[in-house]
């Protein structure tokens, strides 16, 4: 019977998670364009439902109801693949995520997470670098110009970004002695990792940034000379997973760097529910790279990767060896 129970209990919690990935894009894709909206002095989505609220859900019946269209001389089993590899590694990722201790339900404690890791963080960065492959195979599957310079764009971009986002980490993993993300946010009860680790935080969210191609480093998309970059040739359904894919790699970023450098669901000052703290925060940062894309111009390529290889590298095996020198001291 208790086996059951908790078989029964993953499945919910796989399914809920699933079911939230989902349905993310319809309210920040609302969010997104009436923040823009007012950045920019005008009203945003106004007609369909009170203030737009009904425009995702319009949107959402366009993309399901709109043809498939596969390029006559695409590779269309490649082209077919590259959206799932693109969609699945961001779902799989929130597998390792916790996003509480536990809470207890009519007498039985529900932890909140699906797997508690003591490898997670190893595990996010192993299973998020997959996606690239989605990018890559998007591009080249197209058998279009435009898709195949978007694609090597991207890939060259996330490989150069994932490097120092993995070494920014590296200093929170040497306070906390482990890798589990659990023992990340505890080793973090008193003071914030951000407090002993500005520079690995810096490092980390820029490469986030780029990581999920948002502004200032979505050259993958580059509407003005590329069309859309390697997912040109997509339509419909297709082209709504690599949208939802663009969303998860935002939320994702944002609760790493909030377990990761801003305490997890450890509050301050104001005693809310740890579960509510962790929401706050992570709503906070994905608000910053909402607000981010309509304020920063794009970089040019070469200044993008300039940032990654002459900026953020040596910067983050800084924080590595200033991190050693001070633990050792």
């Amino acid at each position: 019977m208790e086996l059951a129970v908790a078989l029964g209990l993953i499945v919910f919690k796989v399914a809920f998670l699933i079911a939230i990935l989902l349905l993310l894009p319809l309210p920040l894709t609302w969010l997104e364009r009436k923040v823009a909206g007012h950045m920019q002095q005008r009203m945003g989505p106004m007609r369909v439902g009170w203030h737009g609220l009904l425009q995702p859900v319009a949107d959402g019946i366009k993309l399901l109801t709109k043809e498939d269209h596969i390029p006559a001389e695409a590779d269309r089993f490649l082209f077919k693949l590259a959206p799932i590899l693109a969609l699945a590694p961001p779902f799989l990722v929130f597998v390792a995520i916790p996003f509480g201790e536990s809470i207890s339900v009519l007498g039985t404690e529900i932890t909140l997470y699906v797997s508690n890791m003591n490898v997670a963080l190893l595990f996010v960065f192993a299973v998020i670098g997959i996606e690239v492959y989605g990018v890559i195979f998007g591009g080249w599957a197209a058998n279009s110009k435009y898709a195949v310079l978007g694609s090597l764009r991207t890939c060259a971009q996330m490989i150069s970004y994932e490097i120092p986002m993995g070494f920014a980490v590296i200093g929170v993993v040497m306070l906390a002695q482990s890798m589990s993300l659990l023992d990340i946010v505890r080793a973090q009860a008193d003071v914030w990792n951000v407090v002993y680790q500005p520079v690995g935080f810096f490092v980390f969210f820029v490469a986030g940034l780029a990581e999920a191609q948002r502004i200032p480093f979505d050259l993958a998309e580059a509407e003005g000379d590329l069309g859309a970059g390697f997912h040109t040739e997509y339509s419909g359904i297709r082209f709504a997973f690599f949208m939802v894919s663009e969303y998860a790699i935002v939320l994702l970023v944002s609760v790493l760097v909030v377990i990761l450098f801003f305490g997890g669901w450890n509050g301050v000052l104001v005693p809310l529910p740890p579960l509510l703290w962790f929401v706050l925060k992570v709503a906070f940062f994905v608000y910053l790279f909402i607000w981010f894309r309509f304020t920063f111009p794009r970089y040019r390529y070469d200044q993008l990767m300039a940032i990654g290889w002459k900026v953020l590298l040596p910067l983050s095996m800084a924080n590595i060896i200033i991190t050693g020198v001070l633990l050792g001291a």
